[in-house]
Formats: C-alpha cells, sequence, structure tokens
C-alpha cells in the first residue's frame, strides 16, 4: 500500500484520481482548502479508512509538513484554475500557485518524496501551433494582462521543480493538462463545457466568447487520471515533463451547435466580445492541440473516452443537479 498526499483532491481532478488510487488499494490523504473544491466529490469515500481528510492550505507550512512527512508520494494539483477567477484575482492566482508550490516542493525535498506538479497548456501562452510538443516556444503577451498571471505562476512552478531535480535529485514528474472534462466540474470559473450544457438546459442563450472560431481539445477526466498514475508508477518519468490531453480539435462555436441538440434545447448562440467577457485587452490563443507522443511513447497511454463521452457524462450529471433542485 503507497500513501499519496494530494493537494487539491476534493476538487474536481483531485477527487477522481483520488477514486482511481483508492480502488486499487492505495492510501490517500487529501489536503484541500475546499476554496473550489468539495467533500462532497468524496462522499463516496466517507467510511473509508484509507482516505484521510485533511481541511487545510498548502500556505500552511506545519500542515504541509507534518502530511508530506505521512505520505510516500506527492501529488501536487491545489491551485486557482480557470480563466475567469485568474483574471478577477489575479494576485490570489499568483500567491496561491508559487507560493504553495515552493512550500510543497521544499517539504518533499526535506523527505525526498516523489512529487507530480500538475501544470497546464497554458504554459504555451499565445503560440497556436500545433500539435505543441513539450519543446514548444511560450509566447506571451503584456505582463499587465492579467490573463497571463496564471501561465507565469506555473512557469515559475515548473522551473522550482525542475532545479529541485537537476541540482538537488528530487523526483519530481511535470504534467501540463490541456482542458479536462468530465462530471464534478463546476462552471463557476469559466470551464467552457459545464457551462455551455447548463445554459443549453436552462434555455439561455449559450454564451460564446470571441469570434467562437478558436480551438481546442478536451479530454475526459477518467483518461487524465489514468494518465497520471502510469506516470507516477513509471520510473522514466521521472525527471520529466509531459502532456496530458486529447488531439481532437473542435472550434467553440461548433461545441456550442453541439451542445444544443445534444440537449434537445431551444438555445441559440450568442458571440461575446472578450473585453466583454472578461477585461479590456484580454488576449486568448486560435488553437490548442497537445502533442502527447512523449506519454504514449514511455506509458502506452492513449484516449479511450472522446467528446461524445464527455457531453454524455456533463449533460446527465447536469439534468440529475436540476431535478434535486
Amino acid at each position: 500500500m503507497t500513501t499519496y498526499l494530494i493537494t487539491g483532491g476534493a476538487g474536481f481532478i483531485g477527487s477522481h484520481l483520488t477514486d482511481l488510487l483508492l480502488s486499487r488499494g492505495d492510501r490517500v490523504i487529501v489536503l484541500d482548502n475546499l476554496s473550489t473544491g468539495s467533500r462532497a466529490n468524496l462522499s463516496a469515500h466517507d467510511d473509508d479508512p484509507a482516505l484521510t481528510f485533511v481541511h487545510g492550505s498548502i500556505l500552511d507550512e506545519l500542515v504541509v509538513d507534518e502530511l508530506v512527512h505521512q505520505a510516500d508520494v506527492i501529488v501536487h494539483l491545489a491551485a486557482a484554475v480557470g480563466v475567469k477567477l485568474i483574471v478577477e484575482r489575479p494576485l490570489r492566482s499568483l500567491t496561491t500557485n508559487i507560493e504553495g508550490s515552493q512550500i510543497v516542493m521544499a517539504a518533499a525535498h526535506r523527505y525526498r518524496r516523489k512529487i507530480l506538479l500538475a501544470s497546464t497548456s497554458e504554459i504555451y501562452g499565445k503560440n497556436s501551433d500545433g500539435p505543441l510538443s513539450e519543446t514548444a516556444d511560450r509566447i506571451l503577451g503584456s505582463p499587465s494582462v492579467a490573463r497571463w498571471a496564471y501561465s507565469t505562476a506555473k512557469a515559475v512552478d515548473e522551473t522550482i521543480a525542475n532545479v529541485y531535480h537537476r541540482e538537488r535529485g528530487l523526483p519530481t514528474i511535470v504534467v501540463r493538462m490541456f482542458n479536462t472534462v468530465g462530471p464534478r466540474q463546476s462552471p463557476a470559473y469559466g470551464m467552457v463545457i459545464p457551462r455551455l450544457v447548463r445554459q443549453a438546459l436552462a434555455g439561455e442563450p449559450l454564451t460564446v466568447f470571441g469570434s467562437g472560431t478558436q480551438t481546442r481539445c478536451f479530454a475526459h477526466v477518467h483518461d487524465v487520471v489514468d494518465a497520471l498514475v502510469r506516470l507516477l508508477d513509471s520510473e522514466g518519468a521521472i525527471g520529466g515533463t509531459f502532456n496530458v490531453g486529447s488531439t481532437g480539435e473542435i472550434s467553440i462555436r461548433d461545441l456550442a451547435e453541439l451542445i444544443i441538440k445534444r440537449c434537445s434545447s431551444t438555445s441559440d448562440v450568442r458571440l461575446i466580445p472578450y473585453d466583454e467577457a472578461y477585461e479590456s485587452g484580454f488576449e486568448d490563443m486560435d488553437r490548442r492541440v497537445p502533442d502527447t507522443t512523449r506519454l504514449e511513447t514511455l506509458t502506452g497511454w492513449s484516449p479511450r473516452l472522446g467528446l461524445d463521452d464527455i457531453l454524455s457524462d456533463v449533460i446527465a450529471e447536469s439534468r440529475s443537479e436540476l431535478v434535486a433542485l
């Protein structure tokens, strides 16, 4: 039995990773301040002695130190996430993502624990080439644009992890996730699919930001946590950086139309300029597609679930929430 500490483990991805690790017989310690996560995400394991939940912050050095000492492996998922939250609270994003990661990685180094750092496709900034490999250039706009605070913070996190590995031998794994979607994902922080699905089910206009021609790829959370576990189990992953995501592209306008069809909705699509949706000077990328060759070559991973599966799961969950209201 391996003991995993998952920071942010009551969140969307963290709770699904907790499910998978517990199902295979591991022990899990979850540290979460519940600012964006929910205790309900872990309710299936309320009576499972293999799960320990700690309500606390990654900014609390004493709590982090104690929990890292108890664990064998660290999965650092806790972060300020979502474009909406990042634009509205850039200072909080920087503090949580940089200072929090420093605290967690320092504790991992003290006790010589393997650590997986969750990073993001936002690392690549406005680079719209594709598919993007892990060595692709970062292209960022002005530092005055709050959008890039998250990308900058995660770049600092990755740099800290890589330096710890090279200079001090800390076993680190960096994972850049591209648009993970599925059950338990809240629409509250700008996540596009859960937001559009709820608008369609409510008969409201589906609000698409910008021109709607920008393309994205969406990966099911079950495939993503499978990739994380494969990397955690692989000695060859140590010291590496890996993209995790689907390569199936769709424009956001076409995604909205598909959601209307799948929900049998009478809604229409409404385009909202970026300046109105976020802030003046907001910048976005036209295309975001991962190259996952490195992950696939090392672990044999490939996504099993497509966009249809994602929409089926998100629509079913959203319908059940509406019934419960």
